[in-house]
């Protein structure tokens, strides 16, 4: 059952003028709504004072825990406006376990799926106006997790606040779908055996910037990582799973290895690709399997997937001594029909037979 919610309206809306001009032209993470959730935890009154109130700074010692350690977590999902006007999020229950598993690794508290859920849904109804409709357009939201206990000294904190924040979100791909080119790093590793790789947590996420700034400078959108230990088997991109698919029709991607992250997207790809009766392994891939496939036509598609862009075609791989891939290429059929497939699900335009979609509003 989960904890009841207190609604504490803003102050200080944004009118319905700048609401639509934010709306307008949304793009990714640069508008946020006019309320937020939160919930603290201390380990005597355990989770408790949930809360929808005004949108604004948080106030934290400057011993707080998650400054000096990095103890915090988050998650990321999208609400959606269907057609009716109605909102929904696909398989939020799936990221509050996400996010339970992520705090297991992290010596954090474990949020109740069941309050995760109501969290999205308290707050989408209070900011419903917000979720933009048309297009490929939804409401981005934000649940995160930070110690908060004022100490110094390396432990578990036993203090903790959970919050959700919300922004608007455009189209990823403006002008249609266009196949995006793959930095190799061969320099640095995502994660290592035994680390928090599988743990969705800002510490991974800072250790990709570096190798991230030098794909840019190559010209390339996305980071490839390695496995940390011999450096050679597929891990995943800076923060999307990697799919490759074959000539013979068959598709092969990346296996769990406690290094990566369990994609909710990459999930429902899986099973979506099964439905379809597509012959779907989850395998250790060498990369130069990848090269030399792209080079014999032997791997005819290759695709990323994640909550920001659903599916995203990738046209080329590239690194220090090679480049392979066409980047002018039209995106791959069975890329393309995958993510109609996914968005329809999304947006209430197919039937959702796996019981994927939750309804908020």
């Amino acid at each position: 059952m989960s904890i009841p919610f207190q609604t504490l309206p803003s102050a200080h809306p944004k009118s319905d003028a700048e609401r639509t001009a934010c709306l307008a032209n949304p793009g990714f993470g640069q508008f946020f709504t006019d309320h937020m959730v939160s919930i603290d935890w201390d380990t005597e009154q355990q989770w408790h004072n949930a809360q929808v109130h005004a949108y604004g700074p948080l106030t934290l010692d400057p011993a707080a825990s998650v400054l000096h350690y990095g103890q915090e977590i988050f998650e990321g999902l999208k609400a959606f406006r269907h057609a009716d006007g109605s909102i929904w999020s696909f398989r939020p229950e799936a990221n509050g376990e996400r996010l339970q598993r992520s705090a297991r690794r992290l010596a954090l508290p474990e949020l109740p799926v069941d309050t995760f859920v109501e969290s999205i849904r308290q707050l989408v109804k209070t900011d419903a106006a917000w979720v933009p409709s048309g297009g490929e357009s939804s409401l981005y939201l934000r649940p995160f997790m930070i110690a908060n206990e004022a100490f110094l000294g390396v432990r578990a904190a036993q203090k903790a606040a959970y919050y959700v924040i919300a922004s608007p979100a455009g189209a990823y791909f403006k002008g249609g779908v266009k196949p995006v080119s793959i930095w190799l790093s061969r320099d640095y590793s995502r994660a290592g055996r035994g680390g928090t790789g599988a743990a969705k947590c800002g510490g991974n996420y800072a250790a990709s910037l570096l190798p991230q700034k030098e794909a840019s400078a190559n010209g390339c959108a996305q980071v490839l990582f390695l496995d940390g230990e011999q450096g050679k088997y597929i891990e995943e991109l800076g923060g999307m799973n990697v799919f490759l698919v074959k000539r013979d029709g068959s598709v092969i991607t990346p296996e769990l290895s406690g290094s990566i992250l369990e994609g909710i997207t990459r999930l429902s790809v899986i099973q979506l690709l099964r439905d379809r009766g597509v012959s779907i392994t989850e395998r250790r891939i060498d990369v130069q399997e990848w090269i030399d496939g792209v080079a014999s036509g032997d791997i005819v598609e290759t695709f990323a997937c994640g909550t920001a862009a659903s599916i995203s075609p990738i046209g080329v791989l590239k690194g220090k001594d090679f480049c392979v891939g066409n980047a002018d290429a039209a995106p791959g059929e069975l890329t393309m029909s995958i993510r109609a497939e996914l968005l329809d699900i999304q947006y209430g335009r197919k039937p959702d037979v796996h019981g994927w979609l939750t309804r908020l509003v």
